[in-house]
């Protein structure tokens, strides 16, 4: 029967594991989609102001075609740092491509990269020459490795994120259907927008796509209406460069690497479901799709396509108010 996966996260994906690592004091943390196995990759950038490592390996021209880990951080530019030491630790185990095996040269592995702004969220960043990314990358390459469950809320690349007026958040979650065929998201959200509904806090933007009440289970008053300028809990006065919701979605479906990027433009949609507004120019959201390649697409494939992609939107919607609602029942 069609439904979430076992864990209704991104590991019901065989192949992915997920790590996470945050500084309590700096208020900032780090997460990772580890690939056990190469994933063909594709990345979709939508924001105005992106901080991103790594995305022109999966360029249709490309040599290169998958990836072995994506990290998604916090720290804005400081945070790329964080796949710096993934990309160290992964060679150290022989993980990475190599054009020719050649003894005594490392592998390079491909670990592209998207980082949020929580430089302003109160936290200690007084750190001088020694920004923590690069010990966060590690502990959280660590946690992946160690087959830890994802966790939702305000850990990793969320820990210091603002989600609106609410805490940010990573969040997760997975639909498998009648085929066998899964489709996951993970999610790191960052957002100006807001999640929730004007004049109803406890109902998500996202709420028609919930499934067994995995966010609250809240609906909206059909008697209420709002203004469409009104976006509810919003952040306010937001500065250029500081507002992110960065994303991985997944599939174990076998697609190329132009279906896998057409994954991560229509899992875009999402977004725009579960924040309101979204892709604006104070943004730097980021996609990243991932293809296992375990499951053959049925014919014709472009339907099927369109099915998981629609699904990874889903998805995508339900990993974000997941997230949150997560993260709000910590703090409250």
């Amino acid at each position: 029967m069609a439904g979430p996966g076992p864990r209704n996260d991104l590991t019901d994906i065989s192949g992915l594991s997920v790590g996470s690592a945050h500084d309590l004091r700096i208020a900032t943390g780090t997460s990772l989609v580890l690939c056990e196995r190469p994933f063909r990759a594709a990345v979709d950038v939508r924001g105005g102001g992106a901080c991103t490592r790594e995305t022109d390996v999966m360029n249709p021209a490309g040599l290169v075609e998958t990836v072995d880990a994506v990290v998604l951080s916090g720290g804005s530019v400081y945070g790329l740092a964080a796949a710096d030491a993934v990309t160290a630790a992964l060679s150290e185990r022989g993980t990475g491509f190599a054009l020719f095996e050649v003894d005594g040269v490392p592998v390079s592995p491909i670990v592209p990269a998207a980082c949020l702004y929580d430089l302003a969220n109160g936290g200690d960043k007084r750190w001088g020459r020694t920004p923590p990314y690069s010990e966060l990358g590690f502990a959280a390459l660590d946690d992946a490795l160690a087959g830890t469950p994802v966790r939702l809320g305000r850990e990793g690349a969320g820990y210091g994120a603002g989600a609106g007026a609410h805490p940010g958040a990573v969040g997760s979650a997975s639909w498998r259907g009648d085929d066998g065929i899964t489709v996951a998201a993970f999610v790191a959200v960052n957002c100006f927008g807001s999640v929730t509904m004007p004049g109803q806090d406890d109902v998500y933007w996202a709420w028609p796509y919930e499934i067994a009440g995995e966010f609250g289970g809240a609906r909206p008053d059909p008697a209420r209406a709002f203004e469409l300028d009104d976006w509810g809990a919003a952040k306010f006065n937001p500065g250029a460069r500081t507002q992110t919701t960065l994303a991985v979605v997944a599939t174990d479906a076998d697609l190329t690497r132009d279906e896998t990027r057409r994954l991560a433009v229509m899992a875009q949609d999402g977004l725009a479901r579960a924040i309101r507004p979204v892709h604006a120019p104070v943004d730097g959201d980021v996609v990243f799709a991932l293809s296992g390649g375990s499951r053959p697409l049925a014919e014709p494939r472009a339907l099927d396509l369109t099915r998981l992609g629609a699904l990874a939107a889903d998805c995508l919607s339900r990993a974000i108010a997941r997230g949150v609602h997560a993260a709000r029942s910590q703090v409250e």
